[in-house]
């Protein structure tokens, strides 16, 4: 084991910016600075210390900041009294399994996800459960706190030592997951952290044909940005797989808990689609099972659970409260239209492209045409993900003043669990306000083009109601 130095016995200044609603997230050296992690790691390990938890997991991906906040992170958590267990550079789901591997269900992964090269984070878990909300906004209000600051540090500092739980991460998968025959498969990784672990495990569980794209990690994401929910992203994986006849084309994001899908003609399979796939699966061997989805998913997944046996249930979007919603029900699966699969079946309930990958490739290896099985999955005209940019804060409120002022003639349902999700015959339009930018989230399916232009122009009359001269992309 290792000493490492201590963070400030006086508490620096920290932005509040950095904490969002389900993880911290912010510009390095501008607003995440090492200062500020040093002393965000002091509030999570006394909070881990508090609650009996003695050993902490900290991962990073690959951005060029993650080395120096990982050791900033683990000074603090060593400060407040707690061990770290540090793993290196590994996707985020490799450090979640090495929560349940070591038995402290806490653990710490440095990543910026998706966003650009400059930003860095952290998603946390603690004592099993992912941290969001008051939990995140508690630790800012410690470390905001000389009193409560102070507090934090223990009598006897805490030690870090070195394990590389790779190895035991592949075999656990690889020893369960078969696939029937072997598949010919790209692996498009955007130069982001999953391109040290994919190739390595997709060769385990028998691809031997396998087409490597950007998977040297890289923190400038020099070729494409590391973000699948965006088909421009995809460019470069489309063209991989129909030239190389592959089976399916896999994409990761930028920290490997996200997964995109491309079949053999280059059609993308949004991960709502994908989610109908796997629901199949578990249901056979869970009838009645209970699978979550996101507000932002097709309205094709309802009816889809329910003619296979199963119990649909919407929820609100971010991956931290769709665990705790599987936690609540004991959903054996969930999944978000940004690509998060969580499997509560055979796996850990936690969201892991790779593992959802794994379990992908499983399924397609039993059909002779993977191609047709994905395509053939229901679908419907709609739009990808749009944003409407505000000022900080003020999302929420065109938000409320729609709930409390909007009017969507021929709407069947208005659901608000999240923003609103208008209901229409033939079709549904979502307007919900994000929790990480000052930004409201768009998206919109129905049966026909047609439909969606009037559901698009109902959507739009009724935020120009509430907020004249707002600037529509649609």
């Amino acid at each position: 084991m290792t000493r490492v130095s201590l963070p400030p016995a006086q508490a620096p200044a920290v932005s509040p910016a950095i904490f969002k609603a389900y993880d911290i997230r912010g510009i390095v050296a501008t607003a995440l600075t090492e200062e500020a992690v040093s002393a965000i790691g002091l509030a999570l390990g006394a909070r881990a210390r508090a609650a009996g938890i003695r050993e902490v997991v900290v991962g990073r991906d690959g951005r060029l900041s993650g080395p120096a906040l990982a050791s900033a992170l683990a000074a603090g958590l060593c400060a407040a009294g707690v061990d770290v267990i540090d793993i290196g550079m590994v996707p985020t789901p490799v450090v979640y399994f090495a929560t349940v591997l070591t038995g402290c269900g806490t653990g710490v992964a440095v990543t910026g996800s998706h966003n650009p090269p400059e930003y860095n984070g952290l998603k946390m878990m603690l004592g099993g459960s992912t941290l969001h909300g008051d939990d995140i906004r508690d630790l800012a209000a410690s470390i905001a706190d000389p009193a409560r600051y102070a507090a934090l540090f223990a009598p006897t500092p805490g030690q870090l030592r070195t394990r590389d739980v790779v190895p035991d991460y592949i075999q656990r998968i690889a020893g369960e997951v078969k696939l029937a025959r072997p598949l010919k498969v790209v692996v498009d990784a955007g130069n982001g952290v999953a391109g040290a672990v994919a190739p390595q495990l997709l060769r385990a569980l028998g691809v031997t044909d396998l087409v490597e794209l950007y998977c040297e990690v890289d923190g400038h994401f020099p070729n494409h940005h590391p973000d699948p929910a965006h088909p421009e992203n995809l460019q470069d994986l489309i063209r991989a797989v129909q030239a190389h006849g592959a089976d399916v084309g896999l994409a990761f994001d930028g920290d490997g808990d996200r997964l995109g899908v491309v079949t053999p003609s280059g059609q993308m399979i949004f991960p709502d689609r994908q989610l109908m796939l796997y629901a199949a699966d578990v249901l056979e061997q869970h009838p009645g099972a209970t699978i979550i989805y996101d507000v932002k998913c097709t309205r094709n997944l309802a009816p889809w659970i329910r003619e296979r046996g199963g119990e649909p249930l919407m929820w609100r979007t971010g991956h931290s409260l769709v665990k705790a919603k599987m936690k609540e029900t004991g959903a054996r699966l969930a999944g978000e239209m940004s690509g998060h699969i969580f499997f509560n079946d055979r796996w850990y309930g936690f969201d892991d492209g790779l593992y959802t990958a794994a379990r992908l490739l499983e399924i397609l290896a039993r059909v002779d045409d993977p191609g047709v099985v994905l395509e053939a999955l229901p679908d419907a005209a709609s739009t990808p993900e749009l944003n409407i940019a505000l000022g900080e804060g003020e999302n929420a409120g065109v938000i409320e003043a729609l709930r409390q002022h909007g009017t969507f003639d021929g709407a069947t349902d208005i659901i608000t669990i999240d923003g609103l999700r208008v209901e229409y015959p033939d079709g549904f339009g979502l307007v919900r306000a994000s929790n990480t930018t000052p930004v409201l989230v768009l998206r919109f399916e129905a049966d026909t083009p047609a439909a969606l232009a009037r559901i698009q122009q109902s959507i739009r009359a009724a935020l120009l109601a509430v907020r004249p001269g707002l600037v529509v992309p649609f």
